[in-house]
């Protein structure tokens, strides 16, 4: 047991599907074989979803790591006693519970930061609650690189087999354009050759997508692959990485996807969200539910390990006992993945 990594899983917004993934992913005796999981959260909204779900299992909260037991059928929740239950409610965006979630993801860094744990694993908040609440962060990303004062990181999009990173996130559409920069796009592959390592991959093979149609078909559309995209490639082909591009943006998922690449260098947010999205989220339509959402989102460049679940909050599914726990399940299979890695490379 000493030898598993101990994962810090956040609980998420209170009001969303959050605790009930966390907690289907701890009742499952395979989450225990393979990591400690201690959960941030509010150990009184984990007993009511447990009730919810009709699991038998134990909530010991406790007050630091060294208190948690890491027993299959028994939570350890580092208790961040903050929820309200007389005004709580599932799948209402409120100040309170944005305030929650917030509380419960600056704990898991600090106990990163710490060394207390191994790793952090998040399940999803809601952006709108965050602020309500005074904290005006995009997401878990910006977060994550405040606290920890990391001043070069990027998102990672992860599936069982596409992994995507992002020279631009959040940004207008006309912008991602001018960021499509030489030294980003270097930055962000040494980034996703560094994660695939992480991963157990011994010799990445990068694809890197051109920004424009047919990745501008020799300048007909454009003279960002000239100017800034092949420049890139060639530096990093010079610094011994086995990358390829500029691949055309229509053409390169699909490549990934069947296994020519090992990851792929998407040059703004939609170019790289939408094809892993199409692949990880599956609608059935008799049931009218998703029967999976897999896919996670690894923050690079932080000196913690920080995996999350690629979905949001919900709020429309929350509290009805029906979401599904695919992409935590895979975010805490590559946290580990991560923490036995990063531990032997020391």
């Amino acid at each position: 047991m000493e030898n598993k990594p101990i994962l810090a899983i956040t609980m998420g917004d209170p009001a969303g599907i959050g605790p009930e993934i966390v907690t289907r992913a701890l009742s499952r005796p395979s989450t225990y074989e393979k990591c400690r999981p201690i959960v941030t959260g509010d150990a009184k909204i984990i007993r009511k979803v447990v009730g919810l779900l009709g699991l038998t299992l134990n909530v010991r909260a406790v007050q630091t790591v060294a208190d948690a037991r890491f027993e299959f059928g028994t939570i350890d929740v580092y208790d961040i006693d903050c929820v309200d239950l007389d005004t709580f409610a599932f799948g209402q965006v409120s100040a309170q519970c944005g305030h929650a979630a917030f509380l419960f993801i600056k704990k898991a860094i600090d106990l990163a930061m710490e060394n207390e744990v191994d790793g952090t694993v998040t399940a999803p908040l809601n952006k709108e609650a965050l602020n309500l609440a005074g904290h005006h962060f995009d997401g878990h990303t910006e977060m994550y690189a405040t606290f920890t004062h990391t001043k070069k990181y990027a998102m990672l999009l992860a599936d069982e087999f596409l992994r995507v990173i992002h020279v631009s996130t959040h940004v207008p559409l006309r912008k991602a354009c001018d960021l499509v920069k030489k030294a980003r796009i270097i930055e962000v592959t040494e980034l996703i050759d560094d994660a695939c390592r992480q991963f157990g991959i011994a010799q990445p093979r990068i694809g890197i997508a051109g920004l424009n149609p047919h990745s501008s078909d020799n300048g007909l559309f454009g003279n960002e692959e000239a100017l800034e995209i092949i420049p890139a490639v060639e530096e990093l082909r010079r610094r011994g990485f086995d990358v390829e591009g500029p691949v055309p943006p229509d053409s390169l998922f699909a490549k990934a996807k069947c296994g020519q690449f090992d990851g792929c260098v998407a040059m703004y947010h939609d170019q790289g969200h939408i094809p892993f999205k199409v692949v990880g989220f599956n609608w059935n339509k008799e049931t009218g539910r998703m029967d999976s959402v897999k896919g996670v989102n690894i923050t690079l460049g932080l000196p913690i390990i920080r995996v999350s679940v690629d979905h949001g909050t919900a709020f429309d599914v929350a509290g009805k006992g029906i979401a599904s726990d695919d992409a935590l399940l895979l975010s805490i299979d590559y946290a580990t993945k991560m923490a036995i890695n990063r531990r032997r490379s020391r």
